[in-house]
Formats: structure tokens, C-alpha cells, sequence
């Protein structure tokens, strides 16, 4: 498997802290950064009272008196994809629109960084710069990881160590690109607005974790000479 083949007699597999090697830390900032993220919603979310899971969006955070934890919790998890991101570059034998897909996933990955930077306009009130950026931004991230998954997916089915994530990888893209589109087709105002945000968000990530936790499980291995 090109995957293995090409960590393998790297002077970069060396370990660097106990048994992990580079691409363990690669594999580590794919599952930390998410989580980061989820927690620090969730810790902004429950310091608001009143704020609604299932009809409050989660930029309507970034103004609570605990919105800079949020967006710490964005730009961090921004950081931690772009740098898991690599070690699925050198770990996956890449096919025709891998390295696209890559890109996209890097894409994404700054995209939350700008989501961080950047906060929404509160509801009702007049678009700025700042909300523009953040609302543009928020479109494009999630309408690029769809295709970004689908062409990483396509290579997948090719490598023997990763293809058991191959009807995960397509079943995540087929949601986010359910999500994407009917997104078009919503009204203005939504009740359950908050809902459909989380369980978009909560696709990406799960997708992430189980391909980081792959990466980390294939770094280990290789260390340990399997």
C-alpha cells in the first residue's frame, strides 16, 4: 500500500514523542481540533440562557459574552484540519482528482479559520463587511467539502488499508451535499434553522474523526514496523 510504502524508511518516522511519529501528530490535530471545536460551542452555548439548540444558529454565538471562546474554538480547528489534511496527502495512494480534493480540504479548513476572524451580523440588524466575509466564507467552506470528500472517497475504494472507509466517505457526502442544496431551498426564516446547521456540522466532523483516528492508527503501526 503506497500509504505504508511511502511512511515507511522516512527519517521523518522517527518517533518524537514516545511511539508517535509526525504523521501521529498530523492524525492527533485531526481528532483534537474538531472536538476543540464542539467544546467550545458548547461551553458558549450553555453560558447563554435561553439560547435555543434547534432555532438559534451557532455564528448567533460569536455576540454572547462568551462568543471570543467560539471563535477561538474555529480559528484552532481551522489550524488542526489544515495540518491533518497532510498526513491524509502522504498516507492515501491518490487517484485521478485526489490532490483536488486535498485542496479543498485545506480550503475548508481556512475557511473556519475566516469563519473564526470573522463574526456574523446579529439578527436584524444591517450587513457590515465583517458579516458579509463571515456569510460568504460559511457558504463556500461548506459547499467545497462535499466535493473535496467525494474525490479523497474515489481513492479510498484504490488504497487496501483505507477502503472500509469508502461507504462512510460517500454516505458523509451524500448528506453534506443533501444539506448544501436544500439550504438553497429554505425560507428565510426557519425554526429549526440551529438543527439543521448542527447536524451538517456534526456530519463534517464525524467523517474527520474517523479518518484521523484511521491515520493515527496506520502511524502507529508503521512505527512499530507492521
Amino acid at each position: 500500500m503506497l500509504g505504508l510504502i511511502s511512511m515507511s524508511g522516512n527519517s521523518e518516522l522517527r518517533s518524537i514523542i514516545g511511539p508517535l511519529n509526525i504523521y501521529s501528530l498530523l492524525a492527533l490535530a485531526g481528532i483534537v481540533g474538531p472536538v476543540f471545536l464542539i467544546i467550545t460551542f458548547l461551553t458558549a452555548a450553555f453560558s447563554v440562557s435561553g439560547y435555543s439548540f434547534i432555532g438559534d444558529s451557532i455564528s448567533s454565538l460569536a455576540w454572547t459574552p462568551m462568543g471570543w471562546l467560539q471563535s477561538i474554538g474555529f480559528l484552532f480547528a481551522g489550524f488542526m484540519v489544515v495540518f491533518f489534511t497532510l498526513g491524509l496527502f502522504f498516507s492515501i495512494r491518490g487517484t485521478r482528482g485526489f490532490k483536488i480534493g486535498i485542496g479543498l480540504i485545506v480550503l475548508f479548513g481556512f475557511g473556519l479559520l475566516i469563519i473564526g476572524a470573522f463574526k456574523d451580523d446579529p439578527a436584524g440588524s444591517p450587513h457590515t463587511i465583517q458579516g458579509m466575509i463571515h456569510m460568504v466564507t460559511a457558504g463556500i467552506v461548506f459547499s467545497v467539502f462535499p466535493i473535496g470528500s467525494l474525490l479523497i472517497g474515489l481513492s479510498l475504494r484504490k488504497d487496501p488499508y483505507w477502503k472500509g472507509l469508502f461507504i462512510h466517505t460517500i454516505f458523509t457526502t451524500g448528506l453534506a451535499s443533501a444539506f448544501v442544496i436544500g439550504y438553497l431551498f429554505l425560507p428565510e426564516q426557519l425554526s429549526w434553522f440551529g438543527l439543521y446547521e448542527r447536524v451538517l456540522l456534526l456530519n463534517i466532523v464525524i467523517w474527520l474523526e474517523i479518518m484521523a483516528i484511521k491515520l493515527l492508527r496506520l502511524s502507529l503501526s508503521t512505527s512499530d514496523g507492521k
